[in-house]
C-alpha cells in the first residue's frame, strides 16, 4: 500500500515567469530550464510560452501566429486577413522535429498593419485586431489564433514544456519576458488550442487552477463582444483583463482587486474613500470576482503581474537578482536558473507581484 509522501501530488499545473526589467534581451534556455524542473506537476497534455521583445525587426506590426489544421482554414483565414491588413511578411514559424510531438497542426506567423480603411467608425487598431481574433476563433473551423500582439508571440502545444520549446526551437529567440506553462488539465481537453498561454493583443496568460465562476465570467464577458472557444477558463482571464485595463480604462491595482477581490470583511476595515471604491467596483464588475484555487502570471509589453487567489491555494514564488525579477511555482524553478537570488518571498493570497519595465508606467 502507498502511504502519504510515496505519492506526488502537485496540485496541478506549472507555471514560470522571467523578466528584464532594463528590457535586455536573453536566450529562451533559461525559462526551458526553469520550466522543464517542474516536469512532475504536468502530464504532456499541454505546454507552451510567450516571449516579448522577439520581433525587433517589426516592433509595430502586429505579429499574428495562427495554427491551422486544414489547408481550406487557411486560405479563408488569409483572405481574411489581406482583406483588413497590409501584410509586410509571412511565412511557416520555425520547427523541428521532436518525438513526443505528434499530429502537429501548421504554425504559421503574419507581421500585419490595419488598412485604416477596415476600422469601423471610431474603432482602434487594437479593437480590429480583437475583432479579427474572434472571427477567425469562432467562424473559421480549422484555425485558431496563437497571439495577436506587437514584438512579442506565443509558441504552445499537446507536450511537455520543455518538448515544446525543443520543438519550436526557443532557444533561438530572444525576449526581455518569458512566460511559461506545464499543464495538468484536470476537467477541459488536452488539445494545442487549449494549452496555455492564452492571449489577446499584448496580454499573455499562463495559469495553474480551477476557475468555478468561469460560466459568470463568460455570460458576463460575451456582453461585451468576446468570445469564449478555446473550452478552458483561463481565456475568460484573458479577456478580463483586456476588458477592464485596455476597454474600460481601470487602473491595474483596481483590476486585480476585481478579480481577485478582497473579503467583505477586508472591505468593511478600509477607511470611507477607499471602502466605496471598492464596493462600487464589486457592484459593477462582480461577474467578474475569480472563485477557485489560482495563480497566474500575466504578461503584457510593460512587464508582469503575478497573482494568486485571496486564500492563496495555490503556489507562487517570487524572487530577484539584479534587474530580473522570477516568479514560479516552485522556489526550486527559480534557483534552478538563479542559485543565489538577492531576494526570494511568497507572496500572500491575493498580493500581485508587479514588475514594469523602468521606462515603463501602467500597464493601460
Amino acid at each position: 500500500m502507498l502511504r502519504e509522501g510515496q505519492v506526488r501530488i502537485p496540485s496541478g499545473c506549472a507555471i514560470s515567469g522571467i523578466m528584464n526589467k532594463r528590457g535586455e534581451v536573453f536566450s529562451g534556455q533559461d525559462i526551458i530550464k526553469s520550466i522543464a524542473l517542474m516536469h512532475d506537476r504536468s502530464n504532456g497534455l499541454g505546454g507552451g510560452f510567450a516571449a516579448y521583445g522577439i520581433y525587433p525587426d517589426f516592433p509595430e506590426h502586429y505579429a499574428f501566429h495562427l495554427y491551422y489544421e486544414e489547408q481550406a482554414a487557411k486560405e479563408k483565414t488569409e483572405q481574411r486577413l489581406n482583406s483588413l491588413f497590409h501584410v509586410a511578411e509571412s511565412g511557416k514559424i520555425p520547427t523541428r522535429r521532436v518525438g513526443s510531438i505528434h499530429q502537429a497542426p501548421l504554425a504559421w506567423r503574419y507581421f500585419v498593419r490595419p488598412k485604416p480603411e477596415s476600422l469601423l467608425e471610431d474603432e482602434s487598431e487594437d479593437e480590429l485586431v480583437v475583432r479579427t481574433v474572434m472571427h477567425i476563433n469562432s467562424q473559421i473551423k480549422g484555425a485558431f489564433v496563437v497571439s495577436s500582439g506587437k514584438n512579442m508571440g506565443a509558441f504552445k502545444g499537446v507536450g511537455f514544456p520543455e518538448d515544446m520549446g525543443e520543438y519550436f526551437r526557443l532557444e533561438e529567440y530572444k525576449g526581455n519576458i518569458w512566460l511559461a506553462h506545464g499543464r495538468f488539465p484536470t476537467n477541459t481537453p488536452g488539445w494545442w488550442g487549449g494549452a496555455h498561454p492564452f492571449t489577446l493583443l499584448d496580454w499573455s496568460i499562463v495559469h495553474n487552477g480551477e476557475i468555478s465562476s468561469y460560466g459568470a465570467n463568460k455570460r458576463y464577458l460575451e456582453m461585451f463582444g468576446y468570445r469564449l472557444t478555446m473550452q478552458t477558463d483561463t481565456e475568460a482571464i484573458t479577456y478580463a483583463f483586456d476588458l477592464l485595463v485596455r476597454k474600460h480604462n481601470v487602473p491595474l491595482d483596481i483590476a486585480i482587486a476585481t478579480l481577485a477581490a478582497p473579503f467583505w470583511r477586508d472591505i468593511e476595515r478600509m477607511d470611507p474613500e477607499r471602502q466605496k471604491l471598492f464596493k462600487t467596483v464589486r457592484a459593477v464588475y462582480g461577474s467578474l470576482l475569480l472563485n477557485g484555487p489560482f495563480s497566474i502570471i500575466l504578461g503584457s509589453n510593460q512587464g508582469i503581474v503575478a497573482l494568486n487567489d485571496r486564500l492563496k491555494l495555490r503556489s507562487l514564488v517570487a524572487a530577484s537578482q539584479g534587474d530580473f525579477l522570477y516568479v514560479a511555482s516552485e522556489e526550486s524553478a527559480i534557483r534552478e536558473i538563479c542559485p543565489s537570488p538577492e531576494r526570494v518571498w511568497a507572496p500572500r493570497g491575493g498580493e500581485p507581484v508587479i514588475g514594469l519595465f523602468e521606462e515603463g508606467g501602467n500597464l493601460v
